[in-house]
C-alpha cells in the first residue's frame, strides 16, 4: 500500500512545482520525475509534512460584510520598478476565474526585465469584484488611463452591463480593446485596428455567419464556433494584403495567445498588440525593426494529459496506455488488470496557465486508493467529444467505470450556451456514474468556509444547477482560490471525500452482485406512534415488497426475505402496532458509546446539543439503538427523526439544532459496521438532506455532509417534488430516482352534495313547471344549507322565510345556477386516489384521468389547443367565456362546462380504448395515426373513435383536424405515462450505471416529467419566470385585484404578505415568483443569452394602478434553489422604493419611508421586504409543532414563525441572510391580505403541513395596530379555469373533497396500515389552519368525527388497520375541541375521552 501513498506524493510535489514555479522553459513541458522509489519517497517526505490545505495563503483581504468575494485588485496590479525611458503601456483585464493571474503576472514583469522597446502596467479584476462600489470606482479610474482592454468569460448580465458602461464610452481612445468569448454586447467593444464586432448578434457579419453554419452543422457552442474558425482564418488570412485582414489576424492571433494561456504565450501578446497598436510605442520604434512574434505554444485542442507524463499530452489513448499501463502504474502500485478506472475531465485553461495542483491532488488521491485515471481535457466548452475519443477501448466497451468533470460546468457549452440533450445522450452511451466537482471560482477558500449560505448564487447557478440537467450528481467543492496570487488550491478534506466516493461508486459497477451490501433506509414522520414508513402517495411496504423481488430476480443476496406486504412490515417494525420509544421495533444493533465514539469522529460536536452519548433518543440507556431488519445482505433500517420535535424550547430556536446521537449512530452503523455499498432512501422524504450546514457546497463540518460520508446515495423521490429532491441531490450527494404519484381523478359526489345535483338536473327539466319547479327549487336549498354551502354562496336565501313560489324564474335559476357550480366545482376536483406502488404503472382508467387533465391545457409554444377550447369553439363559444360565466353560477354556462367536460373525457375513453388489453391494463401504445389507416378511415368517411366519442357528447360540429394536434400529443403522453422505469432506474444506480436526467414538476403541465424513474432535477434558475408565466401572473394579480377592489368599495389593499415555494415555482415556471414582481409593479427582464436577471419599473400610467407593497415569506427550499430570483426581488421592490412617486400610488415607497423613520435607517434598508430562514434551516416549526402537539398556545406558534423566518435576503450583501426581525414584524404589520397559491392538484392544502407551517395570518393580526386579522386568499391554478378563493372556502373545498369524502378515504383505507396514516394526517393538517389562521368552519370537525367515529363499524376497522394512527385521530379531535377550533355536544367528547382509554389499552395490550 506504502508504494501508492509514494506515487501520490511524487504527484503532489510535482502538482505543487508547476504550479508555483513561472521558469523560462516551454509551458507544457512537465519535469521528467525519476522513477526510482528513493526519489519517490523523498518526494513523499518532502509533501507529507503538509496537507494541500496548508497550501492556502490567508487571505490578505478583509471580508466586507456580507458580499461573497472580498478579494482585491491590487494583487494583481504590477507596475513597472523601472521604466528606462521606455513608453509604458497599461493593460486592464477582467476575468471570470483567476487562473490566469499568475500568468500575466509573470508574462509583465518578463517584458519590464527583458524588452527594450516598451514597460507594461498591469491590473486585473475578477468579474464579481466589479460587484463592490469601490472597487467599481477603482476599474473605472484605472480603464479611464489605460492602452488596452482584455476581457474574457463575462457572462453575466448585470456585470457585463456594468463592464459595458466603462469601456463603452472610453473605446475610442483605447489603442486596443480585446474581449474573448462573453455576451454579446462585450464582444461588441472588440476593437484591433479596423478589426471590430459592432454588428456581433445584430446583422450579417462573417464572423457570425461561420457560428451559425458550424452550430447548424454539428451543434457547437460559441467557443467551438470561434476555436474552429481560429484554426482556419489565420492561415488565410496570411496572404491577404489588406490591412483589415491583418487586424483580423492580429485578433485571431491574440486569442490563440490568450487560450495558450502561459506566460511565454501572454508575453507574445502583449509585445505584438504593443508595438503594432499603441500610440507612444509605435512612435518610439518608427525606424526600428519590430520584434517577430514566435507562433502560439498551443497544446493539440483535446487529448489526455497526466502530470507525471514524459510526453506533453497523448492524442490517443493507446499510445497513453502504453505509457501508463506499463510504466507509470507498476511504479506506482497499481495492477492495471484489476483497478477501477476513473475518467476526468479537466479546464485546458488550468493545463494551459500551470495552475493545476487542485488537478494532480485528485489524480495523486485516487492513484493512491488503486484507481487508473483517464486524465482529458478539451480546448473549448464542448466535452462531449474528448469523452468519446478517449473513453473507449479499440473494441468499442468503455474504458472508464466512474467519471469526474473537475471544470464544473456542463458537460457541453460551459456556462454560454448548452446542450443538455446532446450531454445526456453522449452519457448514456458511456454509461458510468457522473459525478460534477465543483472548484471555487468567486470566492477564496476562507470566503467559503465562512458563508454559511455555501458557494456563490452565480457558481450554484453555471455549475451545480446546469450539471444537473445533464445527469450530474454530487457537486462537491473540491479546490479553493487563494485570495493573494489567485492561484487554485486543492481543499485536502473534500479532495479525500471526493476520491472516496468516485472509488465506491466505481466499485458499485466491478463488485459482482451478489457480494454487495445494500441499506434501505425507510422513515419515520412523524416519529413515534404508526407512522413508520412514511412517504408522500407512496405505498412503502408493498413498493419495499417489489425491490427486493428485482435484487433478487439480478442476483443481490436478499436471504430469507419474506415477499408478502405485510410479512415484511412485520419483520421490520416487529409488530405493525409500532411505537418507537419502546423495544417493540426491531432492533438491529445495539452500539456501546466507547464504539460510537470510535466510529464517529464528529460525535463530540453533537454533545452541545444534545449532551453525551446515548442520550434518551434511539437509545436504551446504554447503548445506541439501530432500528430495523437485516435480510441476506439487504438492510431495512428505519431512520431516527429530528428529535426535537415535541420539545418547544427547541422549536423556537432562529437556527436548527445538529443531528442527536442517535441519528449519527444509524449512519455510522450503515458506513463502518453493515458496510453498505450503497444506500436506498425510500420515498419523500427523510431527514438527513435538511440538517444544519451550508445551502449548496458543503464542508467537512455541514451534518448531511459528514453524515452519508463517502456511501453512494440513491433517492426515491416523488415526481412532483423537484425541489426538495434538488435539496437531496446537493446537500447529501443523493443522486434521485422519480416516481408517480397516485393518477389524479374526480372527487366526484356523495351524500346530500349528490342528492343536490339530482335535483338540479330535475329542476332543468321542470323550471317552467309552476307547481314542480319552485318546489324543486325549496329543496335545493334546504339540501343546500343541510350541506353548509351557505358558506360559499353568499346569497343562499333564508331557510326559514324563503318559498320559491314568491320567486322569478330568473331569480330560482341564479340560485340553481350557484350552487351547481359549488357542486361542480366540488365533483370536477382532482383528487389523487390511493398509494402508488413503485414498478407498478397506472391502468387504463388511471391513464385517463391523467390524460383528460392534460387535455384541458393549451399549449400554444406546441401550437395545441386543449379539448375544451376546440369543443366550445364548436358551438360558437370562447372557453374561458364559459369558465368565466360558470364562476359566476350562470345556469347555462354552468351545464355547458360539464358537457364539455364530459366530452373530453368520453374522447380520451375512446383514445385509451384502442390500445387496452383484456386485464384493463395499457402494454403497448397503438398508432393511430399511421398514414395508411388515416387514408382508409378518410375514403370511407370514418371519423376517428375521439371525434365520435364528442359528436356522440352532443357536439356533432366539432372540428376532427383541430383535435389532431392534441390528440397526437395525448398519444405520445400515454405512452410516457404506462411505462415503467422505476425498478430499471433504481437497478442502473446500485448496479453503478448512468441514470437519464429527467425534469421534475406537475406531469399535467409538463408531461416530459413521465416516465419516472430518472434522475430528476430542477431547472435552469435564470430561465425563470418565463414570458408565459409572467402573463398568467399578470392574469392572476388582475383578478385578484378586481376582487380585493370590489370587496372593499374600490380601494386596494397596500400590502400583501406572499409565501413563495421551490417545488410551485418549479412547475410553473415561476408563476409566483412574478406574481410578487407584478404586484409591486416592475418587470423582469430577460438578457440577450434569454437568461432573465434584469428589472425595470413599469410607469405608473402604464400600470394603471398604485404598487402593492408585499411581504414575501421564501421557503428554505426555494431560498436554495432560486437566491438568484430572491436577488432579483430585492432589486425589483428596491427599485420600487427608491422611485419618486406620488406614496398614494406607490405603497412599497409609503412604507418604507414610515419605516425607515421608525427603524432609524435608510429607505433602502428599510424596503427590504425578501425574507426566509437562515441558511441551512428549513420550516418555521409550526407544522412540526401541532403534528407532535407540543406546543403551549398559538402565541408559541407566531414567536417561532418570526423569529425562525425573520431572515432578511439583501441584494447589496448577497453573501449571507441577515436576522431582520424588527424589520420583518415592521412590514408585517402594515399587511391587509395574505396569500398563496396552489398549483398542482396533488398537493392541496391539508396534504401536507407546509402550506399552514408558512402562513402568517394571526401572526399579521397579533401585529396590526388595529389588530384586524388580514384577509386570507388562495389562487388556485391546478385547471385552465384558475381562480383567487377565500382560504376558508379552499379549506372547505379541500375538506369536501378529501378528508369527509368516501372516494378518498375508502380508497386510502384500501391500502391499509399506511391509509390511516394519510387520513390522520389531513385531520391534523385541518386542525393546523384553525391554529394559524382561524379560517376552519365547525362542521367540518363535526362532519368528521360523524364519518370517523360516531359509525362503530368505521371505528373498528380503523383500530384494527392502524391503531396508534387511530389514536392519533382521537387525540387529534380532543385536542380541537380542547383548544376551542371545534364546538361539539358533551355526548361526543366522553365518547372520544372513552375511545382513547380504550385504544391505549388495546395498543399496550392490556
Amino acid at each position: 500500500m506504502a508504494s501508492f501513498k509514494f506515487a501520490a506524493a511524487a504527484l503532489v510535489a510535482l502538482g505543487g512545482a508547476s504550479a508555483w514555479q513561472t521558469a523560462s522553459r516551454s509551458s507544457f513541458v512537465p519535469a521528467r520525475v525519476a522513477q526510482s522509489a528513493v526519489k519517490t519517497n523523498a518526494a513523499y517526505n518532502a509533501v507529507s509534512r503538509k496537507s494541500s490545505l496548508s497550501m492556502v495563503v490567508t487571505d490578505p483581504t478583509e471580508q466586507k460584510g456580507g458580499m461573497f468575494t472580498a478579494s482585491n485588485a491590487e494583487n494583481r496590479r504590477v507596475v513597472p520598478e523601472d521604466a528606462r525611458g521606455r513608453p509604458t503601456m497599461k493593460i486592464v483585464y477582467v476575468v471570470l476565474e483567476s487562473q490566469y493571474q499568475s500568468s500575466m503576472t509573470a508574462a509583465t514583469k518578463r517584458i519590464n526585465a527583458g524588452s527594450d522597446s516598451m514597460a507594461v502596467e498591469c491590473v486585473g479584476y475578477l468579474l464579481e469584484e466589479l460587484r463592490d462600489d469601490d472597487t467599481f470606482e477603482q476599474f473605472k479610474k484605472d480603464v479611464a488611463d489605460a492602452n488596452v482592454f482584455i476581457g474574457s468569460l463575462i457572462f453575466v448580465q448585470e456585470l457585463a452591463e456594468k463592464v459595458t458602461e466603462v469601456v463603452a464610452p472610453l473605446r475610442d481612445q483605447l489603442d486596443s480593446v480585446l474581449v474573448f468569448p462573453s455576451m454579446p454586447e462585450v464582444m461588441r467593444l472588440n476593437k484591433v485596428g479596423s478589426f471590430t464586432m459592432k454588428n456581433l448578434g445584430q446583422s450579417k457579419s462573417v464572423v457570425a455567419d461561420f457560428m451559425k453554419k458550424k452550430k447548424q452543422e454539428d451543434g457547437s457552442s460559441f467557443e467551438e464556433g470561434m476555436l474552429k474558425l481560429l484554426r482556419t482564418l489565420p492561415k488565410v488570412l496570411k496572404f491577404l494584403p489588406s490591412d483589415k485582414a491583418a487586424d483580423a489576424r492580429t485578433f485571431m492571433m491574440s486569442f490563440q495567445y490568450w487560450l495558450g494561456g502561459s506566460p511565454e504565450n501572454l508575453e507574445s501578446l502583449m509585445l505584438m498588440v504593443g508595438q503594432d497598436y499603441v500610440g507612444p510605442i509605435k512612435e518610439s520604434m518608427k525606424g526600428k525593426e519590430k520584434l517577430v512574434m514566435e507562433e502560439p505554444v498551443l497544446l493539440p485542442d483535446k487529448a489526455i494529459w497526466h502530470p507525471v507524463a514524459p510526453d506533453i499530452v497523448f492524442e490517443n489513448n493507446e499510445s497513453y496506455f502504453k505509457w501508463y499501463n506499463e510504466e507509470h502504474c507498476p511504479d506506482a502500485g497499481i495492477d492495471p488488470k484489476t483497478a477501477p478506472t476513473v475518467g476526468i475531465i479537466l479546464q485546458k485553461s488550468h493545463i494551459n496557465t500551470k495552475d493545476d495542483t487542485h488537478y494532480v491532488s485528485l489524480i495523486a488521491e485516487l492513484e493512491s486508493r488503486g484507481a487508473r485515471v483517464v486524465p482529458i481535457y478539451s480546448g473549448g466548452l464542448d466535452f462531449s467529444g474528448p469523452v468519446e475519443d478517449y473513453y473507449y477501448g479499440t473494441n468499442g466497451k468503455p474504458i472508464v467505470d466512474t467519471v469526474i468533470n473537475l471544470t464544473g460546468f456542463a458537460l457541453v457549452g460551459g456556462p454560454a450556451s448548452q446542450d443538455h440533450k446532446k450531454a445526456a445522450s453522449v452519457l448514456k452511451k458511456l454509461n458510468v456514474p457522473y459525478m460534477c466537482a465543483v472548484p471555487l471560482v468567486f470566492q477564496s477558500f476562507e470566503e467559503w468556509q465562512a458563508s454559511e449560505l455555501g458557494l456563490h448564487p452565480i457558481q450554484v447557478a453555471l455549475q451545480v444547477s446546469l450539471p444537473e440537467i445533464d445527469g450530474a450528481i454530487e457537486p462537491i467543492i473540491y479546490a479553493g482560490r487563494e485570495g493573494a496570487t489567485g492561484r487554485s488550491v486543492p481543499l485536502a478534506d473534500r479532495v479525500n471525500l471526493l476520491a472516496d466516493r468516485a472509488m465506491k461508486w466505481s466499485n458499485l459497477r466491478i463488485k459482482e452482485n451478489k457480494d454487495k451490501n445494500i441499506a434501505i433506509t425507510i422513515f419515520s414522520f412523524p416519529p413515534d406512534k404508526g407512522n413508520v414508513g412514511t412517504a408522500a402517495y407512496l405505498d412503502v411496504f408493498d413498493s419495499i415488497k417489489a425491490v427486493l423481488k428485482q435484487l433478487k430476480s439480478e442476483g443481490y443476496d436478499v436471504g430469507d426475505a419474506p415477499d408478502d406486504k405485510e410479512a415484511i412490515m412485520e419483520s421490520v417494525l416487529n409488530d405493525p402496532e409500532a411505537r418507537i420509544n419502546s423495544p417493540e421495533l426491531n432492533v438491529a444493533y445495539r452500539m456501546n458509546t466507547d464504539e460510537y465514539y470510535e466510529l464517529t469522529p464528529y460525535a463530540k460536536d453533537l454533545e452541545e446539543n444534545w449532551g453525551p452519548a446515548p442520550g434518551n433518543l434511539n437509545s436504551d440507556g446504554q447503548n445506541l439503538v439501530v432500528y430495523g431488519k437485516q435480510f441476506g445482505n439487504v438492510f431495512i433500517g428505519v431512520q431516527p427523526s429530528f428529535g426535537y420535535e415535541g420539545d418547544p424550547m427547541r422549536l423556537l430556536f432562529a437556527k436548527s439544532a445538529s443531528p442527536h446521537h442517535g441519528f449519527a449512530a444509524y449512519y455510522t452503523y450503515l458506513e463502518k459496521i453493515f458496510k453498505a455499498d450503497a444506500v436506498l432512501h425510500f420515498g419523500t422524504h427523510g431527514s438527513l438532506e435538511f440538517m444544519p450546514g451550508k445551502q449548496v457546497g458543503m464542508s467537512g463540518t455541514c451534518y448531511p455532509d459528514r453524515l452519508i460520508n463517502s456511501l453512494p446515495s440513491a433517492y426515491l423521490y416523488a415526481a412532483n417534488n423537484p425541489s426538495e429532491a434538488t435539496i437531496a441531490k446537493r446537500r447529501s450527494y443523493s443522486a434521485t430516482v422519480s416516481y408517480l404519484t397516485p393518477p389524479a381523478e374526480n372527487a366526484g359526489l356523495y351524500k346530500g352534495l349528490k342528492e343536490l345535483k339530482e335535483l338540479i338536473s330535475s329542476y332543468q327539466g321542470l323550471r317552467e313547471n309552476e307547481a314542480r319547479g319552485p318546489a324543486i327549487i325549496n329543496s335545493i336549498v334546504s339540501t343546500a344549507w343541510t350541506c353548509n354551502l351557505d358558506k360559499d354562496i353568499d346569497d343562499l336565501p333564508d331557510l326559514e322565510t324563503y318559498d320559491a313560489k314568491n320567486d322569478t324564474v330568473e331569480r330560482r335559476d341564479d340560485i340553481a345556477g350557484k350552487v351547481y357550480a359549488q357542486i361542480m366545482q366540488i365533483e370536477s376536483r382532482l383528487l389523487p386516489c390511493g398509494l402508488h406502488t413503485v414498478g407498478v404503472p397506472p391502468s387504463a382508467d388511471e391513464a385517463v384521468a391523467t390524460l383528460v387533465n392534460i387535455a384541458q391545457l393549451d399549449r400554444p409554444e406546441d401550437k395545441i389547443e386543449g379539448i375544451p377550447r376546440v369543443i366550445a369553439s364548436s358551438v360558437g363559444r370562447d372557453i374561458n367565456e364559459v369558465y368565466r360565466g360558470n364562476n359566476q353560477g350562470v345556469l347555462v354556462d354552468v351545464e355547458l362546462n360539464e358537457k364539455i367536460t364530459e366530452a373530453s373525457r368520453a374522447a380520451v375513453r375512446a383514445l385509451v380504448a384502442q390500445s387496452t388489453d383484456s386485464n384493463g391494463r395499457v402494454k403497448e401504445v397503438k398508432n393511430l395515426f399511421d398514414e395508411m389507416g388515416s387514408m382508409f378511415g378518410g375514403m370511407i368517411g370514418a371519423k376517428k373513435p375521439w371525434t365520435q366519442a364528442i359528436i356522440d357528447a352532443g357536439f356533432p360540429s366539432v372540428s376532427e383536424e383541430r383535435l389532431q394536434p392534441v390528440f397526437e400529443y395525448l398519444e405520445f403522453c400515454l405512452k410516457q405515462v404506462v411505462a415503467n422505469n422505476e425498478l430499471p432506474g433504481i437497478m442502473e444506480l446500485l448496479n453503478g450505471q448512468f441514470l437519464m436526467p429527467a425534469p421534475g414538476g406537475d406531469p399535467i403541465r409538463n408531461p416530459d416529467v413521465l416516465p419516472t424513474g430518472r434522475n430528476m432535477h430542477a431547472l435552469d434558475p435564470s430561465s425563470i419566470p418565463t414570458g408565459a408565466a409572467v402573463e398568467v401572473a399578470e392574469d392572476v394579480v388582475r383578478k385578484l385585484l378586481e376582487k380585493l377592489a370590489d370587496e372593499n368599495d374600490g380601494a386596494y389593499p397596500e400590502s400583501i404578505a406572499f409565501t413563495l415555494w421551490g417545488t410551485d415555482n418549479i412547475k410553473t415556471y415561476g408563476e409566483s415568483l412574478a406574481q410578487v414582481l407584478a404586484l409591486a409593479g416592475v418587470r423582469p427582464v430577460a438578457d440577450s443569452l434569454g437568461r432573465v436577471n434584469k428589472v425595470e419599473l413599469i410607469p405608473l400610467e402604464e400600470l394603471g394602478r398604485p404598487r402593492i407593497d408585499v411581504v414575501v415569506s421564501c421557503s428554505g427550499v426555494f431560498r436554495d434553489l432560486f437566491i438568484n430570483q430572491m436577488n432579483l426581488m430585492d432589486r425589483g421592490i428596491k427599485m420600487a422604493a427608491e422611485a419618486d412617486e406620488p406614496l398614494e400610488m406607490n405603497f412599497v415607497r409609503k412604507h418604507a419611508v414610515e419605516q425607515a423613520e421608525e427603524l432609524q435607517v435608510s429607505v433602502r434598508e428599510a424596503a427590504c421586504r425578501v425574507f426566509s430562514n437562515s441558511a441551512g434551516s428549513y420550516s418555521a416549526n409550526v407544522g412540526l409543532a401541532i403534528e407532535n402537539g407540543g406546543w403551549e398556545d398559538e402565541s408559541q406558534l407566531q414567536e417561532q414563525f418570526l423569529t425562525r423566518k425573520g431572515f432578511a435576503f439583501n441584494a447589496d450583501k448577497p453573501g449571507m441572510m441577515e436576522q431582520q426581525a424588527d424589520l420583518f414584524k415592521s412590514a408585517l404589520k402594515t399587511v391587509d391580505v395574505t396569500f398563496q397559491n396552489l398549483d398542482s392538484s396533488e398537493i392541496s392544502i391539508t396534504d401536507v403541513s407546509h402550506y399552514y407551517d408558512s402562513d402568517p395570518t394571526k401572526v399579521v393580526e397579533g401585529l396590526r395596530d388595529d389588530k384586524k386579522k388580514p384577509m386570507s386568499l388562495m389562487a388556485d391554478t391546478t385547471t385552465a379555469n384558475a381562480q383567487v378563493r377565500t382560504l376558508s372556502e379552499t379549506v372547505r373545498l379541500d375538506a369536501r373533497t378529501k378528508l369527509l369524502n368516501p372516494k378518498f378515504y375508502e380508497g386510502m383505507l384500501s391500502t391499509g396500515y399506511e391509509g390511516v396514516r394519510e387520513i390522520q394526517k389531513r385531520l391534523r393538517n385541518t386542525m393546523g389552519w384553525s391554529a394559524t389562521a382561524g379560517e376552519v368552519d365547525n362542521f367540518v370537525f363535526e362532519d368528521a368525527n360523524s364519518v370517523f367515529i360516531d359509525d362503530p363499524e368505521m371505528q373498528q376497522r380503523l383500530l384494527d388497520t392502524n391503531p396508534n394512527a387511530f389514536r392519533d385521530m382521537v387525540t387529534t379531535f380532543l385536542e380541537a375541541n380542547g383548544r376551542g377550533y371545534w364546538d361539539t355536544s358533551e355526548e361526543n367528547i366522553e365518547r372520544l375521552q372513552e375511545l382513547y382509554a380504550e385504544v391505549e389499552d388495546r395498543i399496550e395490550g392490556v
